[in-house]
Order: structure tokens, then sequence, then C-alpha cells
């Protein structure tokens, strides 16, 4: 029902609504809907594609519908950063009261509940240094090995990734020496000498 009434509300502005938590949280919307209903004129940019213009934008936003509607702080069941951060929850309250206000005649269906779940997750950083070696890790804590290899592979690619080398594997792509020696050099910003050793070893003895 909200979405439909926004579209028919900015439908002059040529905007279309297909999502409530994707398409309101930069206040683009929410700016068109309050000049056009409130007649405000809000001073800021209609288009702003920092997440920090966009913070600035909503709280302009937030405080003329403050305004407008005479709330308090208190009062409000929403904020900037709820709406900035896709909460559906908070965008339906902002929503409600807006059409509430500038639009009485719109039939909200009465008593509407909302059950909501709220997730928690927990992080839990794995800590590998020398002292406590790999050997930890593999009897400890073997549900963290792909966290950590995944964490080694974007830093090897950042690095081996400028001479346009990719790695996908550490076990198969590290086992011939080759990039190793690539991540080294750009580590230590030198320029291996290709003549040192095999880029493409084809047999053990080139490995080593």
């Amino acid at each position: 029902l909200l979405i439909d009434w926004i579209n028919r509300t900015l439908q002059e502005e040529h905007i279309v609504v297909k999502s409530l938590e994707e398409d309101l949280y930069d206040g683009l919307v929410l700016h068109h809907l309050l000049e056009k209903l409130g007649s405000l004129k809000l001073d800021v940019d209609k288009i702003a594609l920092t997440e920090k213009k966009q913070r600035q934008k909503l709280s302009v936003i937030m405080e003329a519908v403050a305004k407008c509607l005479q709330l308090e702080g208190s009062q409000l069941k929403w904020s900037v950063e709820s709406i900035l951060t896709k909460d559906l929850l908070s965008t339906l309250h902002l929503l409600v009261a807006i059409a509430q206000h500038f639009d009485p005649s719109l039939a909200l269906p009465p008593n509407v509940q909302v059950e909501t779940i709220t997730i928690e997750v927990f992080l839990v950083p794995v800590f590998v240094t020398v002292d406590d070696g790999f050997d930890e890790l593999f009897s400890r804590a073997p549900d963290k090995l792909e966290a950590v290899k995944k964490v080694f592979l974007q830093f090897v690619n950042q690095h081996v990734g400028k001479l346009g080398l990719s790695v996908k594997d550490i076990e198969s792509q590290f086992s011939d020496g080759v990039i190793l020696l690539i991540l080294i050099g750009q580590l230590e910003g030198y320029f291996l000498n290709l003549r040192n050793f095999f880029l493409t070893p084809a047999s053990t003895t080139e490995m080593v």
C-alpha cells in the first residue's frame, strides 16, 4: 500500500519505488515526497552519492519531518542511522507518520503488527603469531582456517595483482615457488630477474 501510494504521489517526477529498504535509504525519494506533499524546500542536493552526503541529507529530512509532525526526539521511532542502514521497521514507521499527516484519507489498515527478529553476529578474531604456530590453528580452530586463508589470499592478490596475476588456491599455486618469489619481490620493492628461476617449472628440480 505504501509503495503504491509513493508511486502515485511521485508519478509526475517519474520516480518508481520497488523496495522500501533499497529505494528510500539515501533520502532521494523522501526528499521528493516531502517537497510534493508539504510544499517544502529542503536545502540539500537532490542526489547524494556518498554515505556522508546521504547522512547529511537524511539529517535535514528528519528535522523537517519532526518539525512538520511536531514530534519530539523521544517520540521518533526512526533515526538517520536506521533509515541509512535500510531498517525496514524504521522506514515503515516513518512512512506511516508522513502518510497520516499529509494524506489522512489514505486507507491504512488498522492494528498492523510487525514481528521482528534480531540476529547478533559475534566475530571471533583469530590471531596467528610465530609463537602460536599454525599447528595450534589446525588442532584447536580448524573451522577458522578458511577465514585465515581468505585473508592471506586478499593480501597476496593485492600485491601480485599489480602484475596481472591472480591467486585463487594457496596450496596449488604456491607449491612451485613462483608466486612466492614474485610476492617477495613486490613486498621488498625490487624486480626479480626472471633468468634466476624458472617462471613455469616443469619438474621438481626446476621448482627447487
